[in-house]
C-alpha cells in the first residue's frame, strides 16, 4: 500500500473536492488555498518529482496543463489570468513528492511570488 497522500486521493481512499478528472489526471481544491481559486492537478500515476519525468511522460504533462486551462476557464479566469506552478524538490517548495500543478487565480499575482 502506498503512503503518498496524492496517490490515496487519486485512488479514492482520501476524500477531496474534485473539480476535474479523466483517466490520467485529476484536480482538486488545495486545503490551504493561496488564492480564491487554488487547485492541484495531479497525474493518477505516481511520479515523485519533475526530475523523475521521462520522455514518454510528455503527453501526461500536457494533459495536466490542458486540465488547468479547462479549470481556469470554467471558473471564469481565462481572460483575467491565472498562474500555473509546478515545484521540484524542497528548496523550490515541493512538500508532497507526487508531481502536482498548482492552478491559482482570483487575485493579482506578483513576481517573484508573494
Amino acid at each position: 500500500m502506498t503512503t503518498c497522500i496524492f496517490c490515496k486521493i487519486a485512488e479514492g481512499q482520501i476524500p477531496a473536492e474534485v473539480v476535474y478528472e479523466d483517466d490520467q489526471v485529476m484536480a482538486f481544491r488545495d486545503l490551504n488555498p493561496q488564492a480564491p481559486l487554488h487547485v492541484l492537478v495531479i497525474p493518477r500515476r505516481h511520479i515523485a518529482t519533475i526530475n523523475d519525468l521521462e520522455p514518454d511522460d510528455a503527453e501526461l504533462v500536457g494533459r495536466m496543463y490542458l486540465a488547468a486551462k479547462k479549470i481556469a476557464g470554467d471558473a471564469g479566469f481565462a481572460t483575467r489570468g491565472y498562474r500555473t506552478v509546478m515545484n521540484c524538490n524542497s528548496e523550490a517548495g515541493q512538500s508532497v513528492y507526487h508531481i502536482h500543478l498548482h492552478v491559482l487565480a482570483g487575485r493579482a499575482m506578483q513576481w517573484p511570488p508573494g
